[in-house]
């Protein structure tokens, strides 16, 4: 079967697309190239559905926007997918968001996989921030660390590096705060 497919670096986004929309696999798309992420574990599971629950009912509060959580599909350029493990808008009517997938959000979440942490550590910090998108959470169950960067110009800076015992706080989101060990304990 997979020698029906395009060559990697030959893949169009009309073929990752079709493919997406027929699989139950995580794929993230880079000019050509298709990357099957692997299939989440429970430990991530359950932290992205704490923080989904906890963003949700702090947007809910206030009437604000939308959370969603993956797969969905985040357009970042032509020719560039992913598929954070969270997507949130400040607006539910922003007109970034269709049916297919997002051209863009307010922040987005990524829990980090331990099969390549270079990959939401180093490689997806630069995609989001090139983006443009204002808020970028990295949860290192790892190292027991919420990272949250925010977007200064055309990178991000730190707004905290938050560890157990602190509250992780939110740049863009006011007066939102989450344990950072009810987060891990979540997982």
């Amino acid at each position: 079967v997979a020698l029906l497919f395009p060559a990697q670096g030959e893949w169009s986004e009309d073929d990752y697309l079709w493919l997406t929309d027929h699989t139950r696999c995580l794929v993230e798309f880079t000019d050509g190239h298709v990357e099957v992420l692997p299939m989440p574990t429970d430990e991530h599971q359950r932290i992205v559905l704490f923080l989904y629950r906890a963003l949700y009912a702090f947007l809910a509060a206030r009437g604000l926007g939308i959370v969603l959580v993956a797969p969905l599909r985040l357009r970042l350029r032509t020719g560039r997918y992913r598929e954070p493990d969270l997507l949130l808008l400040l607006s539910a009517n922003d007109p970034r968001r269709s049916n297919r997938y997002w051209t863009g959000a307010d922040l987005v979440l990524e829990v980090v996989s331990p099969d390549d942490p270079k990959r939401d550590l180093v490689r997806k910090r630069r995609e989001y921030a090139r983006a443009g998108i204002p808020e970028y959470w990295i949860v290192n169950p790892a190292t027991e660390q919420i990272l949250v960067l925010r977007l200064a110009g055309t990178a991000y800076v730190e707004h905290g590096v938050f560890t157990r015992g602190m509250q992780a706080t939110s740049m863009l989101l006011e007066d939102f705060t989450v344990a950072v060990a009810a987060v891990l304990e979540a997982g």
